[in-house]
Protein backbone atom coordinates (compact mmCIF):
# COMPACT_ATOMS: atom_id res chain seq x y z
CA UNK A 1 0.00 0.00 0.00
CA UNK A 2 1.32 3.42 -1.10
CA UNK A 3 -0.01 7.08 -0.15
CA UNK A 4 -0.05 9.52 1.92
CA UNK A 5 -2.48 10.46 5.50
CA UNK A 6 -1.52 13.42 7.44
CA UNK A 7 -3.23 13.66 10.65
CA UNK A 8 -3.94 17.13 11.80
CA UNK A 9 -5.15 19.55 14.21
CA UNK A 10 -4.20 21.70 17.14
CA UNK A 11 -0.81 21.54 19.17
CA UNK A 12 -1.46 19.03 22.03
CA UNK A 13 -4.31 17.11 20.17
CA UNK A 14 -2.00 14.19 19.75
CA UNK A 15 -1.25 14.13 16.52
CA UNK A 16 2.30 12.34 16.51
CA UNK A 17 1.03 10.10 19.04
CA UNK A 18 -1.84 8.78 16.87
CA UNK A 19 -0.34 9.41 13.87
CA UNK A 20 2.71 6.91 14.81
CA UNK A 21 0.22 4.57 16.24
CA UNK A 22 -1.54 4.34 12.78
CA UNK A 23 1.17 4.05 10.35
CA UNK A 24 2.00 0.66 12.74
CA UNK A 25 -1.38 -0.51 12.26
CA UNK A 26 -0.93 0.24 8.34
CA UNK A 27 2.35 -0.88 7.76
CA UNK A 28 3.79 2.11 7.12
CA UNK A 29 6.10 4.63 7.90
CA UNK A 30 5.39 7.86 10.32
CA UNK A 31 7.19 11.73 9.27
CA UNK A 32 6.35 13.86 12.36
CA UNK A 33 6.25 17.41 10.31
CA UNK A 34 7.82 19.39 13.19
CA UNK A 35 10.88 17.82 12.24
CA UNK A 36 11.15 19.96 9.12
CA UNK A 37 10.90 23.24 10.89
CA UNK A 38 14.10 25.15 10.21
CA UNK A 39 15.48 26.65 13.68
CA UNK A 40 14.12 29.86 13.41
CA UNK A 41 10.64 28.86 13.00
CA UNK A 42 11.53 26.53 16.32
CA UNK A 43 13.39 29.26 17.83
CA UNK A 44 10.26 31.73 16.99
CA UNK A 45 7.67 29.37 18.67
CA UNK A 46 9.49 28.61 21.78
CA UNK A 47 10.27 32.35 22.24
CA UNK A 48 5.74 32.48 22.47
CA UNK A 49 5.23 33.49 18.98
CA UNK A 50 2.89 31.86 16.45
CA UNK A 51 4.48 31.38 12.91
CA UNK A 52 3.95 33.91 10.08
CA UNK A 53 2.49 32.40 6.67
CA UNK A 54 5.64 33.34 5.31
CA UNK A 55 7.39 31.44 7.84
CA UNK A 56 4.54 28.42 7.36
CA UNK A 57 5.54 28.15 3.55
CA UNK A 58 9.30 26.83 3.32
CA UNK A 59 8.22 24.49 6.29
CA UNK A 60 5.36 23.05 4.44
CA UNK A 61 7.11 22.72 1.00
CA UNK A 62 10.19 20.93 3.00
CA UNK A 63 7.66 18.46 4.68
CA UNK A 64 5.83 17.50 1.67
CA UNK A 65 8.73 16.61 -0.62
CA UNK A 66 10.31 14.68 2.11
CA UNK A 67 6.57 12.78 2.37
CA UNK A 68 6.50 12.30 -1.36
CA UNK A 69 9.91 10.36 -1.08
CA UNK A 70 8.45 8.72 1.04
CA UNK A 71 4.85 7.51 0.14
CA UNK A 72 6.47 5.99 -2.75
CA UNK A 73 8.02 3.47 -0.90
CA UNK A 74 4.67 2.58 1.82
CA UNK A 75 2.11 4.07 3.21
CA UNK A 76 3.33 7.24 5.08
CA UNK A 77 1.45 9.18 7.95
CA UNK A 78 3.02 12.54 8.99
CA UNK A 79 1.53 14.67 11.76
CA UNK A 80 1.23 18.10 10.26
CA UNK A 81 -1.24 21.41 11.90
CA UNK A 82 -1.92 22.53 8.85
CA UNK A 83 -4.66 24.58 10.81
CA UNK A 84 -5.67 26.67 7.84
CA UNK A 85 -7.63 25.69 4.66
CA UNK A 86 -4.78 27.34 2.47
CA UNK A 87 -2.28 25.04 4.23
CA UNK A 88 -3.99 22.25 3.33
CA UNK A 89 -4.84 23.46 0.04
CA UNK A 90 -0.78 23.65 -0.45
CA UNK A 91 -0.19 20.36 0.55
CA UNK A 92 -2.94 18.58 -1.24
CA UNK A 93 -1.28 20.07 -4.33
CA UNK A 94 1.82 19.10 -3.50
CA UNK A 95 0.89 15.59 -2.48
CA UNK A 96 -1.33 13.54 -4.76
CA UNK A 97 -3.90 11.52 -2.78
CA UNK A 98 -3.44 13.15 0.32
CA UNK A 99 -5.82 11.92 2.94
CA UNK A 100 -6.62 14.27 5.83
CA UNK A 101 -7.39 12.73 9.20
CA UNK A 102 -9.05 15.73 11.86
CA UNK A 103 -7.99 15.09 15.22
CA UNK A 104 -11.24 17.05 16.62
CA UNK A 105 -9.83 18.26 20.22
CA UNK A 106 -11.67 20.08 23.17
CA UNK A 107 -9.89 23.53 24.12
CA UNK A 108 -10.16 22.41 28.16
CA UNK A 109 -8.50 18.61 27.12
CA UNK A 110 -6.02 20.28 24.84
CA UNK A 111 -4.97 22.69 27.37
CA UNK A 112 -4.68 20.04 30.04
CA UNK A 113 -2.84 17.69 28.43
CA UNK A 114 -0.18 20.94 26.95
CA UNK A 115 0.31 21.95 31.13
CA UNK A 116 1.71 18.25 31.71
CA UNK A 117 3.85 18.37 28.26
CA UNK A 118 7.63 18.94 29.11
CA UNK A 119 10.71 18.79 26.24
CA UNK A 120 8.61 20.36 23.63
CA UNK A 121 9.59 23.96 22.02
CA UNK A 122 5.81 24.81 21.55
CA UNK A 123 4.51 26.73 25.12
CA UNK A 124 1.40 26.30 26.10
CA UNK A 125 0.56 30.03 25.86
CA UNK A 126 0.40 29.87 22.16
CA UNK A 127 -2.78 27.54 22.17
CA UNK A 128 -5.17 30.37 22.22
CA UNK A 129 -3.80 31.17 18.95
CA UNK A 130 -3.72 27.76 17.75
CA UNK A 131 -7.69 27.44 18.44
CA UNK A 132 -8.01 30.75 16.84
CA UNK A 133 -6.08 30.01 13.38
CA UNK A 134 -7.76 26.47 13.20
CA UNK A 135 -10.46 26.40 10.11
CA UNK A 136 -12.42 23.17 10.69
CA UNK A 137 -10.91 20.97 7.78
CA UNK A 138 -14.95 20.74 5.48
CA UNK A 139 -13.65 18.52 3.61
CA UNK A 140 -11.48 16.47 6.20
CA UNK A 141 -11.46 12.22 4.74
CA UNK A 142 -12.01 11.47 8.23
CA UNK A 143 -12.57 13.03 11.66
CA UNK A 144 -11.63 11.33 15.45
CA UNK A 145 -12.17 13.16 18.76
CA UNK A 146 -9.49 12.60 20.81
CA UNK A 147 -11.28 12.18 24.03
CA UNK A 148 -11.19 8.50 23.46
CA UNK A 149 -8.23 6.20 24.19
CA UNK A 150 -5.39 6.16 20.99
CA UNK A 151 -6.31 2.69 20.14
CA UNK A 152 -10.21 3.95 19.63
CA UNK A 153 -8.86 6.78 17.51
CA UNK A 154 -6.60 4.63 15.36
CA UNK A 155 -9.51 2.02 15.06
CA UNK A 156 -11.85 4.75 13.53
CA UNK A 157 -9.61 6.52 11.22
CA UNK A 158 -8.20 2.94 9.90
CA UNK A 159 -11.50 1.93 8.77
CA UNK A 160 -11.61 4.87 6.36
CA UNK A 161 -8.18 5.86 5.45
Amino acid sequence: MHGAIMVMGVSGCGKSTVGAALAAALGGVFVDGDDYHPQTNVDHMAAGYPLTDDMRWPWLDELAVAVNVQRQRSVTVFACSALKKSYRDHLRTAIPDLKVAYLDAPYAVVAARLSQRQGHYMPASLLDNQFATLEVPQNATTTASIDQPVAQIVAALRVVV
